[in-house]
């Protein structure tokens, strides 16, 4: 399941929603077994890949960054500026394939005195594009306003996605056709159709991307950051990175711990190899349940605005029916199941989603179908938008499925799914079948890396909200132990996925004073939530 919402996608991880949207599979790919030869082989692989990085980095240190007014296709009015950095499709052969890197930035809005350097983002995925990062900016985001004095904001589309080499696994067109096959599988044909999908996306991946896909990693994306790092010109990494970018700047912290000058990480992937990948989406339909029940509960207390109920059972109620009702008819032709989902996906996602999504659902209920239609379905003359949501689902799939082993038996799969479903249904199948591709994968999967603290890692700051469905409490707490010297600040009674971006003063005032002057709390803090959404 995917940190960032899908369909208007930029987020885990993942944002389930587009994720439904695929509808997809699964199958079997062995596990090399683990004897001495083998880790030794891993060992000299990642000598090798060390090198490579180093030395991608010297020659990205010494061509720098051709900054240009970026193209008009890309939506980035000035003073933004775009370029690319060149890296080494495999950093165990930097000599070899080179892939291109789409970059851009924004000055610091402060004198000279005040510049501290380039603030690199990640928003998440693994498939979200950074390139709005420096609107943050030319916005006027008032969030942002003191460290964009201090530092250049540099956004990047990481490997394969949007302008960076970017990969595919079907045609986008089909991709977004609606509607798709109910997740919830009520027979074992059911199951046998979604079991065919997930495979035949997974092979479509590698016919269309094949080339690509042994190196759509999360060490490689950290690489590559290290290599923007240097064609920036900066000694050291300044880092903000999102829900899977977490993950990135936490596998970044461990592979260069001497690079990081001051890192962010906001709404936190649980670092552990055991949850990497398959156990943390299935840790998500846990969460995604009871983020789902805070917003039913919302809405039934502001049931004088929405009419929905004024319990969350009565809320609930209407869900199943209209669940029921696409199932049986889809909505305008094209809203089933799957698309219901996927658009109710985002209130559990965001607070800023819980209004509009009650407001939707609170029309159809009245009467209003093409409030729903408008907002689930999609819209196939939007070329590019289509584009960048396949492509953002291929860089999703590839990255989590090449990232580590997944289990390659349905048996398991199946077991697991069916006995989380029962007590947390709204998101359990859904996210099972975005992820099946992963039990067929093509390609070689590889083990995680084992995150912690390395010689010359600073302190880093953690912010986690406490009810977060997409990224679990629990991974801030993982990653807290095992960066020492870390702070985590816990937005307590809250749920949204993304915290520094909201107006939360006990939240701003300690990131700005952090990545300002490094200064971190004495110990970790806890904040009272930020403002509740009003109808």
């Amino acid at each position: 399941m995917r940190g960032t919402r899908p369909k208007r996608r930029t987020a885990a991880l993942g944002s389930a929603g587009a994720l439904v949207a695929a509808t997809l599979i699964a199958g079997a790919v062995a596990a090399p077994s683990a004897n001495a030869s083998a880790s030794a082989g891993t060992r000299h692989g990642q000598d090798r890949e060390a090198r490579g990085a180093a030395l991608a980095a010297a020659r990205a240190a010494k061509a720098g960054i051709d900054w240009q007014d970026c193209p008009a296709d890309w939506n980035l009015a000035k003073p933004i500026q775009c370029g690319y950095v060149t890296v080494p499709l495999d950093y165990a052969e930097p000599h070899g394939k080179q892939i291109k890197l789409a970059v851009d930035r924004i000055g610091n809005t402060g004198t000279k005195a005040e510049r501290q350097g380039a603030l690199l983002y990640n928003p998440g995925g693994p498939g979200g594009s950074g390139l709005r990062f420096p609107a943050r900016v030319t916005s006027k985001n008032p969030v942002w306003a003191n460290t964009a004095k201090a530092y250049d904001f540099v956004g990047f589309d990481p490997r394969g996605v949007g302008r960076s080499t970017p990969i595919s696994c079907v045609d986008p067109q089909e991709f977004v056709k609606a509607p798709k096959m109910d997740p919830v599988p009520d027979s074992e044909a059911d199951k046998l159709a979604q079991r065919k999908l997930a495979r035949e996306y997974a092979d479509g991946c590698y016919e269309r991307s094949g080339w690509m896909l042994p190196h759509m990693t999360t060490p490689n994306t950290a690489r590559d950051l290290d290599v923007i790092r240097a064609a920036l010109g900066e000694k050291k990494l300044n880092y903000l990175g999102v829900s899977y970018g977490t993950y990135l700047g936490a596998v970044y912290g461990t592979l260069f711990p001497g690079h990081v000058r001051r890192m962010v990480v906001d709404s936190v992937v649980n670092p552990s190899r055991e949850k990497i990948w398959y156990q943390a989406n299935l840790d998500q339909d846990v969460a995604f349940e009871g983020r789902w029940k805070d917003w039913q509960d919302w809405v039934a207390r502001n049931d004088a605005t929405y009419h929905l109920g004024t319990t969350r059972a009565a809320v609930q109620a209407k869900w199943l029916q209209l669940r029921a009702t696409a199932k049986k008819s889809p909505i305008g032709g094209v809203v089933g199941p799957a698309e219901v989902i996927s658009f109710f996906q985002s209130a559990p996602y965001y607070d800023s989603s819980w209004a509009p999504v009650a407001s939707v659902f609170s029309k159809y209920v009245a009467g209003d179908t093409q409030a729903l239609v408008d907002a689930a379905a999609p819209d196939l003359s939007d070329t590019a938008g289509n584009v960048a949501s396949e492509n953002g689902n291929a860089v999703y799939t590839a990255v989590e499925c090449t990232d580590a082993k997944w289990p390659t038996s349905w048996r398991r799969w199946d077991r697991d799914n069916t006995r989380l479903h029962r007590d947390h249904p709204f998101m359990t199948w859904a996210n099972a079948w975005m992820n099946l591709p992963c039990a067929t994968w093509p390609v070689k999967q590889r083990t995680p890396v084992d995150v912690r603290t390395g010689k010359g890692l600073p302190g880093v700051l953690i912010v986690q909200s406490e009810r977060d469905a997409a990224t679990p409490y629990e991974g801030a707490v993982e990653l807290h132990k095992r960066f020492r010297g870390s702070r985590l600040i816990t937005e307590k009674d809250a749920g949204s996925h993304g915290v520094t971006g909201l107006v939360n003063a006990c939240v701003n005032d300690r990131v700005d004073a952090y990545l300002l002057t490094g200064k971190l709390d004495g110990a970790d803090v806890t904040c009272a939530p930020h403002a509740t959404p009003k109808p």
